[in-house]
């Protein structure tokens, strides 16, 4: 069995009057991507941050690896590493004098900080920026020099906050690339996203924050299996309607919407009850032209939950 690589406890954080974090309770375990899907300004990157000491919890505490970001900071910062979501650099900077500074603070000789930030240059696609002073980089290009100082760390616990915000289509998907080999070479990863193609493309479980609060939390399959009946069989078939004893049998399913000669029924887990409607179609004597199963998507999910749009939100 896995072991927890960070527990949050009863976690509530206070800016003042505001309340950014209220009362989180989470497991996250050691060589998992953990997302954390929530819109601006709804916690995920106070809690990133107190998670990686810059922020204290006002109550509460979180551990990781059991050792207390309250109490034991000094140790916690030796097993967090962070990409922070604004990068962090001097205009003046250039990227590979950057890089290999911070090599050398998180332990490495100068000859292995060398070849260390060469090597994720080259796999970040960096290298030929590596002389360019920071204020001559795009915003897609500077967050992957953030994303490089994790890379060169290789810490237990990899905080990236909004790791791919800025960062060209292309771009996303070879970054998506390199945080699951992160997490195969022993890390594990908390991503904090607004983007519910990142969350399904690379996180194993996600925890649903809105307003300081944690909504929900499972396996993308798990919360789209919360919605009921979110599923959708839609058919399209031969004719201008169907008989009316197939139209009952149907119904049993779930309900049941048509359209021109296009069906569609909205169902718990489609993938299962896709055969028996096109058993009923074809005992019926009516032809399927077209079927396909749609699931909900994180941002159905998170409208069922919260009453609010993701993307609107965001």
């Amino acid at each position: 069995m896995k072991s927890k690589a960070v527990e949050i406890v009863n976690f509530t954080k206070k800016f003042g009057d505001f309340t950014a974090v209220d009362n989180l309770n989470l497991e996250i375990y050691e060589n998992e991507v953990f997302g954390l899907l929530g819109p601006n300004g709804s916690g995920k990157t106070t809690t990133l941050l107190t998670i990686a000491t810059v922020y204290k919890p006002t109550s509460g505490d979180i551990y990781v690896f059991g050792h207390s970001v309250t109490r034991e900071d000094y140790v916690v910062r030796k097993l967090v590493g962070i990409a922070f979501q604004e990068p962090k650099a001097m205009w003046i900077d250039k990227p590979y004098d950057l890089l290999t500074w911070h090599a050398r603070i998180v332990g490495y000789s100068m000859s292995d900080a060398k070849k260390i930030v060469r090597e994720v240059m080259e796999l970040l696609g960096l290298w030929e920026h590596r002389n360019k002073q920071f204020y001559q980089l795009s915003g897609g290009t500077r967050k992957k020099v953030e994303l490089a100082k994790v890379l060169i760390q290789k810490p237990r616990v990899a905080i990236l906050d909004e790791p791919t915000a800025q960062v060209d289509v292309l771009s996303k998907h070879a970054l998506w690339d390199v945080i699951k080999k992160l997490r195969d070479e022993g890390t594990t990863v908390i991503i904090a996203t607004n983007d519910m193609f990142e969350a399904e493309r690379v996180c194993e479980k996600i925890a649903i924050i809105y307003k300081g609060k944690l909504r929900a939390m499972g396996t993308i399959s798990e919360l789209k299996d919360s919605i009921p009946r979110g599923d959708v069989i839609e058919i399209q078939y031969e004719g201008s309607r169907i008989p009316e004893k197939l139209f009952a049998s149907l119904e049993e399913y779930g309900r049941i919407e048509t359209q021109s000669s296009t069906l569609r029924i909205y169902v718990e887990k489609g993938e299962e009850k896709v055969l028996d409607v096109i058993d009923l179609f074809r005992k019926n004597n009516v032809k399927i032209l077209r079927i396909m199963v749609k699931e909900p998507t994180l941002d159905d999910v998170f409208t069922y939950i919260t009453g609010a749009k993701l993307r609107e939100e965001s």
